[in-house]
C-alpha cells in the first residue's frame, strides 16, 4: 500500500499548489450561492404551504453544497487521465508494476480533496458570519457534526467509485464526452444538487434511494443541517459503506475486463 498512499501524498501536494484557481472558484461558488438562496427565498416567501425543509436548513445546505462542490460534481474529472486514455500515452502506465484501478483511485482522492481543503474554508467562514437568514447554521448537536465528517468523507469515495466508470467508458468509446455529460447531469439531478431531494414529489424521493448519487450529497448536507435524524443518518452511512463496495468491485471487474481486450496502436 505504500505506493498508492505515496500517490495520494504526491498529488494532493500538487493541488495544493493551484491557489489562485482555488480563489477563482471560491468566489464563483459565492455568486452561484447567493444565486440559489435568492431564488428559494423567493419560492419561500410567496409560498402559504408549509415547506418540507425550513429555509434556514435549505440555507446552510446550498453553502455545504457551494464548500464541498469539488467532492460531490461528477461532471469534473481528471482531464490528464482521459488524456492518457484517448491518446493512448496509458500504454506507459501498463508497464509500471502497480494495480493501476487501486493507483487511479488514489489519484483522484487526492485530485478532489486538496481542491476541496483550498475552497471549503474561505467559503464557510464567510458563510458562517452572513447576516441571518443567509447565515449557515451549525449542526444540531456534536453527534451530528461527526456523523457529518464520516458521511462526507464517504461520499468522497463513493463520488471517486463512480467516476472510475467514465474512465471504463472512454477506454471503449474513445471520447469522454458523452459519458462525462449523461453520468455528470444524471448525477447533478439525483443527487439533489439543483433541486434538494426534500422539494421532490415524494414518488420522486423514494425513486432516488434505489439510486447511490443523494448518498454523495443529499445525506451529509442534511445530516450537518439537521433535516436528518440520528438514526436515519446512520442507515444512509450504511447504505453508503454497500454502494462503495459494490461499485469498487463492480469497477475493478469492468476495468480488468476492458484492460484484457485494449489495443494500442503506434509507432
Amino acid at each position: 500500500m505504500r505506493q498508492y498512499i505515496a500517490v495520494f501524498k504526491m498529488r494532493l501536494i500538487a493541488g495544493m499548489q493551484y491557489r489562485v484557481a482555488a480563489w477563482a472558484g471560491v468566489c464563483t461558488q459565492f455568486f452561484w450561492g447567493f444565486l440559489y438562496i435568492m431564488i428559494y427565498s423567493a419560492f419561500y416567501n410567496s409560498s402559504s404551504a408549509q415547506p418540507p425543509m425550513p429555509f434556514h436548513q435549505l440555507v446552510s445546505y446550498i453553502w455545504l453544497q457551494q464548500a464541498f462542490l469539488a467532492i460531490i460534481m461528477l461532471w469534473w474529472q481528471d482531464g490528464e487521465l482521459l488524456s492518457n486514455i484517448t491518446s493512448g500515452n496509458v500504454a506507459y502506465e501498463l508497464c509500471r508494476p502497480y494495480d493501476i484501478f487501486t493507483f487511479w483511485i488514489s489519484r483522484l482522492l487526492a485530485l478532489r480533496l486538496s481542491n476541496v481543503l483550498l475552497r471549503c474554508l474561505p467559503i464557510l467562514i464567510i458563510a458562517f458570519i452572513l447576516p441571518k437568514p443567509y447565515r449557515i447554521t451549525l449542526p444540531p448537536d456534536f453527534g451530528a457534526g461527526i456523523m457529518f465528517i464520516v458521511s462526507l468523507m464517504l461520499a468522497l469515495v463513493l463520488v471517486v467509485a463512480i467516476s472510475m466508470f467514465i474512465y471504463v467508458l472512454t477506454f471503449i468509446t474513445l471520447s469522454p464526452v458523452g459519458s462525462r455529460l449523461i453520468i455528470g447531469i444524471a448525477a447533478e439531478f439525483l443527487a439533489g444538487s439543483i433541486i434538494p431531494i426534500p422539494l421532490m414529489p415524494k414518488m420522486l424521493q423514494s425513486v432516488l434511494n434505489w439510486f447511490p448519487f443523494r448518498y454523495t450529497a443529499d445525506l451529509p448536507f442534511r445530516i450537518f443541517s439537521g433535516n436528518i435524524d440520528f438514526n436515519n443518518a446512520v442507515f444512509g452511512i450504511m447504505v453508503q459503506l454497500i454502494w462503495i463496495a459494490v461499485l469498487l468491485f463492480a469497477g475493478n471487474l469492468a476495468f480488468k475486463k476492458v484492460m484484457r481486450r485494449i489495443v494500442i496502436q503506434g509507432g
